[in-house]
C-alpha cells in the first residue's frame, strides 16, 4: 500500500510538473506570437551592425542606438523616386507617432560613394529632419556592408559618364529598441501598415 501511494504521489507530481510546464510554454507563445505586416526577420544572423565616420571623424555603430528603433536604407541621393518617397513616408509616419516618434531613427547608406560624400549625404537628409541621418562608406566598405545586410546595387549607364543611376535594393531593415533586427519592410508597403508595425515595436521596448 505504501508503495502504491508513493507511486500515486509521483504520478501526481509529474502531472503537476507536466501541467505547469504546458502553461508556461503557452504563456510563452502568446508573448512570442506578434503579428507584424512586414517580414518578420527576428533572430535572422545577418545585418547584425553597421560601422561608419562622420565627417568630424567619430566612429558611430548600429549597435549604439540602443532605445531607439532604427530603420537602415540603402540608397542614393541622385535616385529619382524611391528613396525620396520613401524617406517622406517616414517623415510623415515620425509625425504621426507623435512623442514616440522621438525614438526613431533613420539611417540611409549610399550606394553611391562617388557622388554622395558626407557632406552630400548631409544636406540631402536634412530635407527629412534631424533624425534622419546619411552614412557615407567607401568603396571596399560599402562592398561589404552590402554583403552583410544582403542588398544589391550596380551602376547604369547614363548620357554621360556623371549622370548615372544605381540600381539597388528598395526597402528598410528595422531595429527594435534593443538593436535586434526585427522586421524587413518591402517598398511599397502601406504607410499605415508600417506605422503599425512600429506602434508594435515601440510597445514592445
Amino acid at each position: 500500500m505504501k508503495t502504491f501511494n508513493l507511486i500515486s504521489g509521483l504520478c501526481a507530481g509529474f502531472k503537476r510538473g507536466v501541467l505547469l510546464i504546458g502553461v508556461l510554454g503557452v504563456l510563452a507563445c502568446s508573448q512570442n506570437s506578434v503579428s507584424f505586416n512586414s517580414v518578420d526577420i527576428t533572430g535572422a544572423d545577418y545585418a547584425r551592425d553597421l560601422t561608419w565616420q562622420d565627417r568630424t571623424g567619430s566612429v558611430h555603430q548600429l549597435q549604439a542606438y540602443k532605445g531607439q528603433l532604427v530603420l537602415v536604407f540603402f540608397g542614393y541621393t541622385q535616385c529619382p523616386d524611391v528613396c525620396p518617397s520613401s524617406l517622406s513616408e517616414l517623415k510623415a509616419i515620425k509625425a504621426e507617432l507623435g512623442e514616440q516618434g522621438q525614438k526613431v531613427k533613420a539611417l540611409f547608406v549610399s550606394v553611391d560613394p562617388e557622388r554622395d560624400t558626407q557632406e552630400v549625404l548631409d544636406a540631402y537628409m536634412a530635407n527629412f529632419g534631424e533624425d534622419f541621418a546619411g552614412v557615407s562608406l567607401g568603396a571596399e566598405q560599402l562592398k561589404q556592408a552590402a554583403k552583410d545586410f544582403k542588398v544589391f546595387y550596380q551602376k547604369t549607364p547614363g548620357p554621360t559618364p556623371t549622370s548615372y543611376g544605381v540600381e539597388h535594393t528598395a526597402g528598410f531593415y528595422v531595429y527594435d529598441t534593443h538593436s535586434k533586427l526585427r522586421l524587413f519592410v518591402r517598398y511599397g508597403t502601406p504607410q499605415d501598415s508600417l506605422l503599425q508595425d512600429l506602434k508594435t515595436l515601440l510597445a514592445q521596448s
